[in-house]
C-alpha cells in the first residue's frame, strides 16, 4: 500500500533510489507492450533519486514516483499534446502543479501519452503512439489521459497527473480500474496546461489507492497568482467534512446504463450509506438530457478559439513559402489529426456570425439554466 510505502520511504527504511528501481525494472519488462509514456526520464530521474536519498528534510511526496500527462508544461521537456504539430516543441517553463511536484520531493519519471489534444475519450486519437490497457492489451484505456492512467495500472509509478474536461481522467481510471480524482473547477492551478476547453479542464490525480489520488490532489491545490480561478481556494483535504454527506443522486444517470454497471454503481451507494458516510436520495433531473449538446457545443467552440495560435509561425511546424493563407493551411493540415480539425471546425461554424445566436448563444443560455437546475 502506498501509505505504508511513503512511511518507509520517510524513515529510511526505503530509499528514493531503490523506489525508482523497481518502477524502471518493471517500465524495461512491460512498457513496450502498453505504450503508456511518450518519453521516460530516465536518467534525469535516477539523478534525481540520489539526490532524496541524502535528503534531510523530507516533503509530502518525498520519494513517490509521478508520471505526468505531455500536455502538462515542464521545463526542458517535450510538451507535444500527442500531436505532431507540437512534436519537437520544448517548453521554456514549467507548471505550477509541477513545480508543486518537485517542491514536495517527488520524482518525475516521464510524460504520458494522449488523445491529441485531449480530444477524445479513448486515446486512441494520439497521432505519436497507441497505448494498450494493462487489464486487456486488446482493449482502450480510456482518454484522454489514457497514457497517466495505464501508467499507474500497469504498476509503472506511484501516482499521475491528468486533465479532464469532461471525463478524461474518470474515464480511464474506470475503464483500468484505479482510482481517478478531478477536482472543481478553481482548486488546482492550470498555469502550464494546454487545455482543450478554458471553462472546463482540471488538472486532476491517478493512483492505484484513495490514499495516493488524494495526497497528489492535496499537494497540486490551491491559490496560485498566476491563475485568477484559483483566489481564495485552498488545498484539498485542509477540511473534514461533516458526515454523513447528503447525496444527490439522479435517476436519469441509469437511463441507457449497462445493466452491469448500473448494479455496481448502486452496490456502491448501499456501501457507503451502511458505513454510515453518506445519505443518498434519488432526484429527478430532466435537464441532464441536454447535458451533451451543451458540453460539446461549448467545449467546441473555446477549442476552436484556442487552436488558431497553433498556425506555423507563432506555435507548431514551420511551413514552407508560399502565401500566409495557404503556408497556415498547408500546416494545420499536415500536422492536425481528423478529431482535432473535427472539432475546430464544428467550433468555427457555431461561432461564426451568421449562426452564433442560433448555436453558441442558446448553448450559453443553456448551461446557465443547466446550473441553476443542479444547484
Amino acid at each position: 500500500m502506498l501509505e505504508k510505502k511513503l512511511i518507509e520511504l520517510k524513515s529510511g527504511k526505503l530509499s528514493p533510489s531503490d523506489n525508482l528501481s523497481l518502477f524502471l525494472k518493471k517500465i524495461h519488462k512491460d512498457e513496450q507492450k502498453i505504450g503508456a509514456f511518450l518519453e521516460v526520464y530516465e536518467n534525469e530521474a535516477v539523478e534525481r533519486a540520489k539526490y532524496l536519498d541524502g535528503k534531510k528534510t523530507k516533503g509530502e511526496l518525498y520519494g513517490l514516483v509521478v508520471s505526468i500527462k505531455n500536455n502538462i508544461a515542464y521545463k526542458n521537456h517535450k510538451m507535444t499534446c500527442g500531436s505532431l504539430m507540437l512534436e519537437n516543441y520544448v517548453t521554456p517553463y514549467s507548471a505550477t502543479v509541477v513545480e508543486k511536484l518537485l517542491a514536495a520531493d517527488a520524482i518525475i519519471i516521464g510524460a504520458t501519452n494522449q488523445d491529441e489534444f485531449a480530444c477524445g475519450s479513448d486515446c486512441s486519437y494520439s497521432a505519436l503512439q497507441t497505448t494498450s490497457n494493462p487489464v486487456n492489451t486488446g482493449r482502450v484505456p480510456g482518454g484522454s489521459s489514457g497514457g497517466s492512467g495505464a501508467s499507474v495500472a500497469a504498476g509503472f509509478c506511484d501516482i499521475s497527473l491528468g486533465s479532464d474536461t469532461g471525463g478524461s481522467i474518470r474515464c480511464p481510471a474506470a475503464f483500468m480500474g484505479v482510482v481517478g480524482f478531478k477536482a472543481s473547477y478553481g482548486r488546482v492551478s492550470r498555469y502550464g496546461l494546454a487545455d482543450l476547453a478554458m471553462s472546463f479542464d482540471q488538472i486532476g490525480s491517478l493512483s492505484q489507492t484513495v490514499f495516493g489520488a488524494k495526497l497528489a490532489a492535496r499537494v497540486i491545490s490551491g491559490e496560485d497568482e498566476r491563475d485568477s480561478t484559483t483566489i481564495g481556494s485552498k488545498p484539498i483535504g485542509e477540511t473534514k467534512p461533516k458526515l454523513p454527506l447528503k447525496v444527490a443522486v439522479p435517476k436519469q444517470f441509469f437511463e441507457g446504463c449497462d445493466n452491469e454497471v448500473a448494479a455496481l454503481v448502486k452496490k456502491t451507494i448501499e456501501k457507503l450509506e451502511s458505513k454510515g458516510l453518506i445519505k443518498a436520495t434519488e432526484i429527478d433531473l430532466p435537464v441532464l438530457k441536454y447535458a451533451i449538446p451543451i458540453y460539446y457545443l461549448n467545449v467546441f467552440s473555446e477549442f476552436a478559439s484556442a487552436m488558431q495560435k497553433f498556425d506555423g509561425m507563432r506555435y507548431g511546424q514551420s511551413w514552407e513559402g508560399g502565401d500566409l493563407i495557404s503556408a497556415v493551411s498547408q500546416v494545420r493540415s499536415k500536422n492536425f489529426g481528423s478529431e482535432v480539425k473535427r472539432r475546430i471546425l464544428l467550433g468555427t461554424y457555431i461561432t461564426t456570425k451568421e449562426f452564433r445566436d442560433a448555436w453558441y448563444t442558446k448553448a450559453l443560455k443553456a448551461s446557465q439554466l443547466f446550473k441553476s437546475e443542479v444547484e
